[in-house]
């Protein structure tokens, strides 16, 4: 039997209420996440429910093109999320194995591919 443990969060953001920076849905911290390195990452409301695993190649802009793309999954939902967690993961199969992972064993509610669990 394989054993799969999910990757302690590298780093995590987190929604502010009235932020008096610039932002993205509440999100301001932005620049704590790799624009360079990939990974992946999780959407959480604020009941700590998994929404969202999704996986990047280069992190930062693949989590900021969730909250500005017009095709994106969370584009109807982008309100929900509260907290971002991302673990830095640079290995393409690494990834893919622990995005599909989580999205089972977590039930992630917005994922729609890789669902093993119906």
């Amino acid at each position: 039997m394989i054993q799969i443990t999910v990757p302690t969060p590298d780093v995590t953001i987190m929604k502010q209420e009235n932020p008096e920076l610039s932002n993205i849905y509440g999100f301001t911290d932005f620049h704590l996440i790799s624009r360079e390195l990939g990974g992946i990452f999780m959407f959480y409301n604020e009941q700590d429910e998994l929404l969202f695993v999704g996986k990047a190649r280069k992190l930062r802009p693949r989590i900021k093109k969730h909250f500005e793309d017009s095709v994106s999954v969370m584009k109807d939902k982008r309100d929900e999320i509260f907290k971002i967690e991302v673990c830095l993961v640079e290995d393409a199969v690494d990834r893919e194995i622990y995005e599909t992972f989580i999205i089972n064993r977590r039930r992630a509610r917005y994922n729609m591919d890789k669902v093993y669990y119906k």
